[in-house]
């Protein structure tokens, strides 16, 4: 909720409130889940890698495969037997133990682009047709599927303080081409994310643009205002009954809850934590990101989703990208020099600092990436082989799960041996989804429409209960 919208709200009066049931179906969506078996997760972790992370140069590496194919990095040993990473990752190879490897994750979409990748991958539905005919002009829709952190939150118990989704360190996308797949788009807007905001330059900032106050504003003066807004809602009568109006209240009171809460600000001061720790994850702002992420979890919230920022000013000339994982160009280079660094540093440190803290067991770590890159090394449109990139590549990608009940030290599936396309236990974006909700131990995918009707909110998809 914007504050403004939240403090001005005695202006909704009975405009634009349909008539209707007294309970909202939507938020039947958010009863407890069924009793079932599942894992042990009471948080989730989803590092989404912007871009489309390379897998043969990362988990799923090919050293016999011609060298149009496998590149010049080599693999090392790591501290699972029979599991190799590649030599840049030193660190995370110390953490294999803690790692499930996915190796066999196929999710081949039909415009081989970032906008269906992201839907694909964070809501665990096939992308539908309007993405292949509008392309980065294809905005999300409120008829979308929400993504897995918005079932999350629709089906946990939510936080005392803070909200049941956060999102971290941008909107993924906003604002030129805002990437579908990243809301609660049909479960409606009590299952939003709050988007919280990290800056590359002061990499120890976060907060969330919605709910800064303005200059000369207290908690105080901010409590006096909703009192004064609680009479003046007082005269809207028998509207209040509606569910619509019943959800904007609790919109209200979730929002004044946050801006005067200091649950809520002590949990994003990653300034706090000791400077040898911040050191670990690296004081950059994707490092940081995680450290706060790991702070949430401490502070109960049931999902947080970290989008990798990309470095723009210095990667767009050099990766022929938008600073992030889109390695059109100079692809090894880039991740040598720039992505594997601070990515091996920072996850290696939340997997480990997790673990020391007797939380890794309880909190489920995924990390994804929209598609992978293509194996044969040369994009057409970055000087082909000279240019040293790798292109979209959506039929194969390498998924890593931790914690959660999941065991570590094992790999799961396999590539070609080109590491083209899944060859053994075939796995798409569903049944990753659907693990999640198994290691949170959510069952129960029931929610209903506008009319009460019920429906699925993933039919697609098996829980990979071997991972457990």
């Amino acid at each position: 909720m914007q504050r403004r919208a939240f403090l001005t709200a005695s202006t909704l009066g009975c405009a634009g409130l349909a008539w209707g049931h007294r309970q909202s179906p939507l938020l039947q969506a958010a009863e407890p889940a069924k009793t079932g078996v599942g894992g042990k997760a009471k948080s989730t972790i989803l590092f989404f890698l912007s871009g489309g992370a390379s897998h043969i140069d990362m988990w799923d590496m090919k050293p016999k495969a011609p060298r149009e194919y496998r590149g010049p990095f080599e693999p090392i040993a790591t501290s699972a037997p029979g599991i190799q990473f590649c030599e840049h990752l030193p660190l995370l190879a110390q953490q294999a133990h803690h790692l499930a490897v996915l190796n066999s994750v196929g999710a081949t979409v039909n415009t081989n682009d970032h906008h269906a990748g992201y839907y694909y991958n964070l809501t665990g539905h096939v992308p539908d047709p309007t993405f292949l005919s509008l392309g980065n002009n294809r905005t999300p829709y409120s008829s979308d599927w929400p993504c897995m952190g918005a079932v999350v939150a629709a089906k946990r118990p939510a936080s005392r303080q803070l909200p049941s989704l956060i999102t971290l360190p941008q909107k993924e996308g906003a604002p030129a081409y805002t990437r579908p797949g990243q809301f609660a788009a049909r479960l409606g807007l009590e299952y939003e994310p709050l988007y919280i905001d990290g800056d590359s330059k002061a990499p120890l900032k976060f907060q969330a643009p919605a709910l800064v106050l303005e200059e000369g504003t207290t908690p105080l003066r901010l409590n006096d205002r909703y009192e004064l807004l609680r009479q003046l809602d007082g005269v809207r009568g028998q509207v209040d009954q509606h569910a619509a109006a019943e959800t904007w209240t609790a919109q209200q009171q979730r929002a004044l809850s946050l801006l005067t809460s200091d649950q809520t600000t002590a949990a994003f001061e990653v300034a706090k934590e000791d400077p040898e720790l911040r050191q670990r994850y690296g004081e950059n702002v994707n490092g940081m990101s995680l450290l706060l992420a790991r702070r949430l979890v401490e502070a109960g919230v049931p999902f947080i989703t970290v989008f990798w920022r990309g470095d723009p000013d210095r990667l767009n000339k050099k990766c022929k990208s938008g600073g992030g994982w889109d390695t059109h160009g100079s692809n090894f280079q880039c991740l040598q020099e720039d992505l594997l660094p601070v990515f091996d540093q920072a996850f290696s440190a939340l997997v480990g600092d997790l673990h020391d803290r007797g939380l890794l067991d309880s909190t489920l770590l995924l990390v994804t990436s929209e598609m992978g890159r293509r194996p044969k090394i040369g994009d057409p449109r970055s000087g082909g082989v000279n240019g040293a990139g790798r292109d979209h590549w959506t039929h194969c990608l390498t998924d890593i799960m931790a914690g959660g009940g999941i065991r570590g030290g094992q790999i799961y599936g396999a590539s070609d041996r080109f590491a083209e396309y899944p060859a053994h236990k075939p796995i798409t974006p569903a049944d990753v989804t659907k693990t999640v909700y198994h290691a949170m131990n959510i069952h129960d995918l029931e929610a209903f429409d506008g009319q009460n009707r019920p429906y699925n909110l993933l039919e697609e998809g098996q829980p990979l209960a071997e991972l457990f």
